[in-house]
């Protein structure tokens, strides 16, 4: 349901005809759950965010503990999806593994016009709608979020990891 993770929704059967083409067998070994400080802001159950971590190595692990694969993909976005299946990745080290990210969002308002909405609204010169307005047309498009936070700099750091292709 969320814009960061729209991509991946073709991606499986994607992976699944390339690993045909080229020999091989891909199947999907789980999903995790998932969320968005983004969306969860002010709702019941935001502050699971940094629980989720756990819940997404736990999944992800469960779902590779059947000791039937030979390599790994992960398909992730944000800085709590990445690094709870980089912890499950690790717990299967023995596995090659890439992670795939759904590319860039593209964006509506830029950061500094943003920011200065939150600004405003900080100091009370604007109000809530006026917020909530800029902040929709901030996240209009799918793909890696443009919030102000972890998500495109966990990206990054994933590839200078060496996790993803160079320019993912």
């Amino acid at each position: 349901m969320l814009s960061a993770h729209q991509p991946f929704e073709t991606y499986p059967a994607l992976i699944r005809e390339a690993a045909y083409e080229a020999g091989g067998v891909a199947q999907v070994a789980g999903g995790v759950p998932a969320m968005c400080d983004g969306v969860t802001q002010g709702q019941p159950g935001m502050e699971l965010s940094l629980f989720s971590r756990d819940v997404i190595a736990m999944a992800a692990g469960i779902g590779l503990s059947h000791n039937m694969f030979d390599a790994a993909v992960y398909l992730g976005v944000c800085d709590k999806i990445v690094p709870g299946l980089a912890i499950a990745a690790l717990t299967f080290g023995h596995l090659p593994a890439v992670f795939i990210p759904a590319g860039p969002m593209t964006t509506g308002l830029p950061n500094d016009e943003k920011a200065k909405v939150r600004q405003l609204f900080a100091e009370g010169k604007v109000g809530r709608d006026e917020l909530l307005e800029a902040e929709s047309k901030s996240y209009h498009g799918p793909g890696t979020c443009t919030f102000y936070g972890t998500a495109n700099s966990n990206q990054m750091l994933m590839e200078i990891m060496g996790f993803h292709l160079p320019g993912a």
